[in-house]
């Protein structure tokens, strides 16, 4: 793995998850002691929501299993994609956004699907919990928690 790896969670709108993927990676990175080792942030594919906190009921249940969610959500930007050495989207819709804004091809080859990292769960996405009920949010804490570890554990034996 090179000096730091920089990853970054996009879902559509930045306020459910991607903020709770980018706080549960960053559980997984500080408690393995490899906070220095990483960049990691969040984003969306639309700029509806910029400057918000993530909804309230996913700080809520994310709050229940200790993560305090405090990213302010923006929009994917160009430039992330020289920033970010992964760029992981939570569903086909913000796969297929996130691709078509890519620069280059090996920009777009940058682009992975959270679901692709899942060890326990089967999952083809992280699902939007906005206009469910409480289990859906539940839901995607879920996957994530599998697929972070999955990809912290990806991070840790490929060079990206």
């Amino acid at each position: 793995m090179k000096e730091k790896t920089s990853v970054l969670f996009v879902c559509m709108g930045n306020i459910c998850r991607s903020p709770a993927a980018q706080a549960v990676f960053q559980g997984y990175v500080d408690a393995a002691q490899m906070t220095d080792a990483f960049e990691v942030d969040s984003a969306g594919t639309i700029s509806y929501h910029a400057g918000e906190l993530p909804d309230s009921r996913m700080r809520a249940h994310a709050a229940r299993r200790g993560l305090n969610l405090t990213h302010r959500a923006r929009q994917i930007r160009p430039s992330d994609f020289d920033r970010f050495d992964v760029i992981l989207t939570m569903d086909e819709g913000n796969y297929d956004d996130v691709c078509a804004l890519a620069p280059t091809y090996e920009s777009m080859l940058k682009v992975r699907r959270m679901s692709d990292f899942c060890q326990r769960y089967q999952a083809d996405c992280v699902p939007d919990p906005y206009y469910g009920g409480a289990q859906g949010f539940e839901n995607v804490l879920d996957i994530l928690y599998d697929a972070c570890k999955g990809l912290l554990d990806w991070l840790l034996h490929e060079s990206v």
